[in-house]
């Protein structure tokens, strides 16, 4: 299989970063979203108290932030070629930085672009919005009708970089994560 890329994305609150955490579990290298902690600190930094699904309008300039969410991820992306290791697992990929620009009706240039055609994944897998299990709090702000649509946005911007992404079934975590497993090991 050789050096394997593997990203679990999906829209908030759809348990892939569950997902994630229960494949570290199994001993596999998995790098952690990263938005939830820029998120958390551009709220604190921010003024605004009223409730509000972008967590762009928390910081000064939005489009610096998404070139710094995209740059992080770029760089675990950078940091998997160099692992002693199989397969990587990756909580959102680059394109997903896209896809919420796109989502929030933000422009982007060639570097955004560039940074998803020159950095490709070997396999997608997108957890689909699950009403039963969607939860807000802090950092996830989306009601579910909006979590429904960046989902769609997800698939739209994958798609469009040449991705079919693999949806994962709504079950037990533990047999999403055998989902995942079987399904790479088919490939």
């Amino acid at each position: 299989m050789g050096k394997h890329k593997v990203v679990i994305t999906g829209a908030p609150g759809t348990g892939k970063t569950s997902i994630v955490n229960g494949l570290e579990s199994k001993g596999f290298y998995c790098f952690h979203e990263i938005i939830r902690d820029m998120t958390s600190k551009a709220k604190q930094e921010g003024q605004s108290e009223e409730y509000i699904s972008n967590p762009l309008v928390f910081v000064d300039d939005a489009l610096q932030f998404n070139k710094d969410l995209l740059e992080a991820r770029t760089t675990h992306y950078k940091r998997s070629i160099n692992l002693d290791e199989a397969i990587s697992f990756f909580d959102r990929g680059i394109p997903d930085v896209l896809a919420y620009m796109d989502y929030f009706g933000q422009d982007y240039d060639d570097f955004f672009i560039s940074n998803c055609e020159n950095y490709k994944y070997d396999s997608v897998f997108i957890v689909p919005p699950w009403k039963e299990i969607y939860v807000s709090d802090n950092e996830r702000m989306e009601t579910f009708e909006e979590a429904e649509n960046i989902h769609h946005s997800l698939v739209k911007t994958y798609s469009q970089f040449g991705y079919d992404p693999i949806e994962v079934p709504k079950d037990a975590v533990p047999n999403r994560i055998d989902f995942i497993l079987e399904t790479l090991k088919n490939k």
